[in-house]
């Protein structure tokens, strides 16, 4: 399984929506979607809900945004993932400073990766 970060952008809003894709690049479904939903008991589902950016300079850990119904605001609905398939991947959390450029973006099963900030 590759995850690809495309962006990771603040809105007007006060948000900083990260966008990108999962894709199966091995020859059979891809079954192990169950840890990117984190610890948590939530109403998200099968879900990418565990992933989390974390400010270094400022010390801080951002989770993923909730609705009023608990659901994330994020990809949902990842319990099987084909040979070949290619699913759009997005996350939302509260925006940090404008003065933070970049987060260490964590998935579980996936290595932290360092990404930019833009907007």
């Amino acid at each position: 399984m590759v995850l690809t970060l495309n962006k990771a952008a603040r809105d007007a809003g006060g948000f900083l929506t990260v966008e990108g894709q999962l894709k199966n690049e091995g020859g059979a479904p891809y079954v192990n979607t169950a840890p990117w939903r984190g610890n948590e008991l939530n109403s998200s589902g099968v879900s990418v809900a565990g992933v989390t950016l974390v400010d270094k300079p400022g010390k801080k850990r951002y989770y993923v945004l909730r609705d009023t119904e608990g659901r994330c605001l994020c990809t949902t609905g990842l319990a099987i993932i084909e040979a070949g398939q290619v699913i759009p991947f997005f996350a939302q959390f509260p925006a940090p400073p404008s003065t933070t450029t970049e987060v260490d973006f964590s998935l579980p099963t996936f290595a932290t990766a360092t990404v930019k900030i833009s907007g």
